[in-house]
């Protein structure tokens, strides 16, 4: 019974450095395990119509008699916002922007070449979500020459304003694309992909299609996703 005694605390002991062993072992195999790791990117792009659109209509008058250049400014808003209106346009989706004035007469820097004592700048601005009606009237701009309107078009601002609707599943597609191509990368090294260890999404861009198109936006996003690689 005395032998017994003396032996099985050595071999507790014994049981005890096997087990912290396999404890050491595996804490460094987890450390191996968690330095190999494969960074990489999903991308994912959308082509969506324009749900929003700003379109200035501008034009210049110039004259000596102010009075007079006002009611021509008057009547030419009327004529633009009765194009408009009876054109598919409504009213409330039209602005009239206050008139620019330049008086020439109280300038003393004025060019001899400014035969007028008064020019006057105005805009018709229209915002809407009717996009297709906007490009087709943009084709009956000639409707506005005839009425006497010389007017120029600044810059025409198309818009995607529904991002939030397309986001989820954009992120889905950017995250299935990264674990792909983590999945190549793992096939190649003849590893196999384990659980994320960080991952990052890309802000979202919205651009032009091409020049030629600006009513077609193209949506992009790349997500980055570090995975553990595992044997």
């Amino acid at each position: 019974m005395k032998s017994i005694s003396k032996i099985a605390p050595a071999f507790l002991l014994a049981v005890g450095i096997v087990i912290l062993g396999f404890t050491l072992k595996a804490g460094v195999d987890n450390i191996a395990f968690r330095d190999r790791e494969v960074t990489v990117r999903g991308l994912a792009e959308r082509e969506v119509p324009a749900d929003l659109v700003t379109w200035p209509i501008t034009y210049s008058l110039a004259g000596n008699n102010l009075q007079t250049i006002y009611d021509q400014v008057s009547k030419n808003n009327d004529i633009i916002v009765k194009f408009l209106t009876s054109n598919g346009i409504s009213q409330d989706e039209i602005s009239v922007n206050p008139p620019d004035t330049y008086d020439a007469t109280s300038n003393r820097y004025r060019s001899d070449s400014f035969n007028y004592n008064y020019s006057i700048n105005c805009t018709v601005t229209v915002t809407t979500d009717k996009v297709e009606k906007v490009r087709q009237l943009l084709n009956r701009q000639s409707d506005l020459l005839k009425e006497g309107i010389a007017f120029s078009n600044s810059y025409i601002n198309y818009q995607f304003t529904g991002l939030n609707s397309i986001k989820p599943e954009m992120i889905a597609e950017a995250t299935k694309n990264a674990r792909a191509a983590a999945n190549q990368f793992a096939a190649d090294s003849e590893s196999h992909i384990g659980k994320i260890k960080t991952a990052s999404q890309g802000q979202f861009s919205i651009e032009d299609s091409d020049s030629s198109t600006p009513y077609i936006k193209k949506v992009r996003v790349v997500s980055t996703i570090v995975y553990y690689l595992e044997d």
